[in-house]
């Protein structure tokens, strides 16, 4: 039922999981779907969990890529601007996913959410300690940095797949990341 539900989201974002329509995919009558789900809320969230985790594994691909020891600044440089690139391309390349993934029905916290891999998030904040201990960015300024970075990354992706900069061609798309990229870099620098 998940990965149905998965598939219905890849095709059709966070509105188009249904309980119905999922036991249909899988090949059973809809009663079916109510010994695993209590309601349609239940399998979004196990579906938004998957999507999450799909983004992440994504982001701890490219992240791996990237050569170099831990604590060389290049190469943590290098790390973080992995992570954004990754996550900007899912975004592009998995519309329906990354709609879901933030789709989350009764999300209260965003720390209480039962992701079961590392997240993203988690992989920009190691990112962001390694800058630290790369000498890069000052220790005095780590403090909470992933959420206006996250933020930028995040609102690009939503303008750019879901907002007024979806029609952008994908030269012009590509040097708007460029941009934020280095954007979020020459922010990390020293003042």
């Amino acid at each position: 039922m998940i990965a149905a539900g998965l598939e219905l989201a890849r095709t059709g974002g966070p509105d188009a999981v249904a309980l119905r329509e999922a036991t249909r995919v899988v090949g059973v009558v809809p009663n079916a779907a109510y010994r695993h789900f209590a309601n349609r809320d239940e399998l979004l969230t196990e579906v938004c969990t998957a999507a999450m985790n799909e983004l992440s594994s994504r982001v701890a691909a490219a992240v791996a890529s990237v050569d170099g020891e831990y604590g060389d600044p290049r190469a943590a440089r290098e790390r973080l601007a992995a992570i954004g690139t990754a996550y900007l391309e899912f975004a592009h390349d998995e519309p329906g996913l990354f709609a879901t993934a933030f789709g989350v029905p009764n999300l209260h916290s965003y720390s209480t959410f039962p992701y079961a891999e590392r997240t993203a998030h988690d992989q920009m904040r190691a990112a962001l300690d390694e800058l630290v201990d790369a000498g890069v960015l000052d220790a005095q300024r780590r403090t909470d940095i992933e959420f206006p970075i996250w933020s930028t990354v995040h609102g690009l992706a939503v303008l750019l797949e879901q907002g007024p900069l979806r029609d952008v061609p994908d030269k012009g798309r590509r040097g708007l990341m460029d941009r934020i990229l280095v954007f979020i870099g020459e922010g990390l620098s020293p003042a």
